[in-house]
């Protein structure tokens, strides 16, 4: 018998169905919840085990995939669960982000709650562009995770999927939980999956008739990230997660990382009364959709900073990557104050918000940021930084900061820093996420802001504490200084279709040295890019990134003045985001809007190829635009472009022609 049951809330109906049948599990009981729009239908199954199925307009995108928590005490979420009730709602609403691609967030889902008496609830919600579940514990006593189990079951092992493997296959398990996340993509199918290799998320899988399902988690809280491998099943793939490690030993890069030595047999701790971190699984019909994506934010615990007003998103002019190298200048370029006085000058002259000084400014190998090297000296370049209306941002690697988060940030935040580029954590276990948090709560208190570097994927911390203003987890530019086969290219117009979806990226664009694909070759000191020139200026609208590097050396930079008052005038948080159109691995054109100005930023692969844009999301008016596309001659000179100011057309149909591996980017205003 089936029963059809209606609740009504704030104006909306949603339907649950239930029945009872003794197929599979005995007196399994059966619920469905549905999208807004309807187009979205996720199946649950609560008998011995909970399973879940997911599909799109008639679609099964998901087969029966279960889900359960087991605890170190014997007990579990989810196995042998006697259910006790379940309660509807329907959410649409406006949130109000901070430091993000919009400044508002539709968010509008259906959501089916599933309370058991083992002291357990489990959310389902379904968006018109997703569905998301968690686990709730209404315990009392603190608990340790001892599992977790997270299917995935596509119908088909023929479906195939963009896969960031970890490391080698040489690696073992317990080795591959300490990566960088950097690593590029794999297009295969899922049964062509490597069994002795992990894969980090975002992950993609392409469904029949174009459909793409991509995974990821939000809200992760003091949880490990979770990681994908082949599943037992064919077609499924299954969550694996890092335990908690029980000792830990300073190692590693320029003894800045802490290796985990031993780890505990559970993955966490956790209150009694606490929420577990989304599973999401993103649905799209066009590629562009997931290039637009704001599931991860919306899932995401709102932000708990009562002041907000100090966070100041911008460009960075960024050392590292050029080496520090300057010419034309009077002085030895390097780690000393000359060079970045010379930094502070340029940014200060092109409105470039900060200047970061990377590694090297504090003595290596002591892991200690109150020991910096005699050629520095931070008080006086603060002073000249602050008289020229520019902040400093120091970088720390992982270990230095965390032995002494508290002092650091109240030492430096008082000689007038702006905020700590912390780099590598290359973890994702409980006590790496904890740290996060800690670090992010403890930074705000003082007025800092964050850049993690060499850490996994953003998964809702940047709304929580928007003070943590970008992410790594990135194959970014700065593996030209010495990736000798990497093709950069594809995977430009790759990640924004997955990587991206998880939140913003500290790719570090900027290159003033651009090369073919034939020409490009890795040199250290004096980098370069892949693809043309136009290409990384589009980088800057395509890419979201709050805080923006410029890669580049100011001396290339003040060479090329046109590029450089165009980079350096492109916002890093915007009013609106619209994805006009992309094909994953072959193209991608963004849509960037801050006050009345419009940016918009298109790139390719090694494909050269004509774009046909709409930009009828002007709307009404008479609108020009300040267009920089690929030169003539950019297949054979990366470097060559052609400024235009034009007028847009009635119609708001434009054609671009882009070289291989080009690009285009143009800010529109109205006449």
């Amino acid at each position: 018998m089936k029963t059809i049951i209606k609740s009504v809330f704030a104006g909306f109906c949603l339907p649950v169905f239930f029945l009872n049948s003794c197929i599979g599990d005995a007196n399994q009981t059966y619920f469905s919840v549905q999208s807004p729009d309807s187009t979205l239908n996720v199946n649950v199954y609560v008998g011995r085990t909970i399973k879940y199925t997911l599909s799109h307009k008639g679609d099964a995108l998901l087969n029966k995939s279960p889900v359960s928590l087991s605890l170190s005490d014997g007990s579990s979420f989810g196995i042998d669960a006697v259910l006790e009730n379940f309660s509807t709602k329907s959410v649409n609403q406006l949130i109000d982000a901070v430091v993000y691609k919009r400044s508002k967030i539709v968010d509008n889902y259906n959501e089916l709650t599933l309370s058991f008496k083992d002291g357990f609830d489990i959310i389902f919600r379904a968006y018109n562009d997703g569905i998301a579940y968690r686990f709730v514990s209404k315990r009392e006593q603190p608990f340790t995770v001892k599992s977790e189990q997270a299917v995935f079951h596509f119908p088909s092992g023929e479906w195939t999927s963009f896969v960031p493997y970890v490391l080698d296959p040489k690696f073992s398990l317990e080795e591959q939980f300490h990566n960088s996340f950097e690593n590029t993509y794999r297009h295969i199918r899922l049964s062509e999956w490597d069994r002795r290799r992990l894969a980090f998320l975002p992950l993609l899988v392409e469904a029949p008739g174009g459909k793409k399902v991509c995974i990821t988690e939000a809200d992760l809280g003091n949880y490990p990230g979770m990681y994908l491998c082949n599943g037992s099943t064919f077609g499924a793939l299954r969550g694996v997660f890092a335990p908690c490690p029980k000792e830990t030993k300073q190692g590693g890069y320029n003894n800045l990382q802490s290796l985990v030595v031993s780890t505990e047999s559970f993955l966490a701790k956790a209150e009694g009364n606490t929420h577990f971190p989304w599973r999401v699984i993103i649905v799209a019909e066009k590629d562009s959709e997931l290039a637009d994506s704001d599931m991860v934010y919306r899932l995401s615990e709102p932000c708990r900073l009562a002041d907000v007003s100090w966070i100041k998103s911008g460009k960075v002019a960024w050392d590292w990557w050029n080496d520090w190298n300057l010419k034309g200048v009077d002085f030895v370029s390097g780690i000393n104050n000359d060079t970045y006085k010379y930094y502070i000058d340029f940014a200060s002259n092109n409105g470039i918000e900060y200047v970061i000084l990377d590694e090297g400014w504090a003595v290596k190998h002591l892991a200690d940021l109150f020991q910096v090297v005699p050629e520095i000296n931070l008080e006086e370049l603060v002073a000249y930084a602050t008289e020229r209306h520019v902040g400093l941002i120091l970088w720390a690697g992982y270990y230095a900061f965390n032995r002494d988060i508290e002092n650091i940030c109240k030492h430096y935040s008082e000689m007038g820093i702006k905020g700590f580029k912390v780099d590598f954590m290359e973890r994702d276990d409980y006590l790496m996420t904890t740290f996060l948090y800690q670090a992010a709560e403890i930074a705000a208190k003082y007025h800092l802001l964050l850049d993690y570097h060499g850490v996994f994927k953003p998964a809702g911390l940047n709304r929580t504490f928007p003070n943590v203003v970008n992410f790594e987890g990135v194959h970014g530019l700065e593996q030209m200084k010495w990736a000798v086969d990497a093709d950069q290219v594809t995977y430009d117009v790759t990640i924004p279709f997955v990587r991206m979806v998880a939140g913003p990226m500290d790719y570090t664009p900027g290159a003033m040295r651009n090369a073919t694909k034939d020409n490009y070759r890795a040199v250290n000191s004096e980098p370069m890019s892949q693809g043309t020139r136009c290409r990384q200026l589009a980088e800057y609208i395509v890419f979201e990134s709050p805080l923006n590097m410029l890669c580049d050396s100011p001396s290339n930079y003040m060479r090329e003045k046109e590029c450089t008052d165009f980079i350096a005038a492109v916002p890093t948080v915007w009013d609106n985001t619209i994805a006009l159109d992309g094909k994953i691995a072959e193209y991608v054109v963004i849509a960037r809007q801050k006050g009345n100005e419009w940016y918009v930023g298109g790139m390719i692969d090694w494909s050269a190829r004509t774009l046909y844009i709409d930009l009828s999301f002007l709307g009404d008016g008479s609108f020009r635009a300040e267009l920089f596309k690929d030169g003539i001659n950019a297949n054979r000179n990366a470097s060559d472009y052609t400024k235009e100011i034009i007028n847009i057309p009635d119609n708001r149909k434009m054609k671009i022609e882009m070289a291989a591996g080009g690009g285009f980017a143009m800010k529109i205003m109205a006449n």
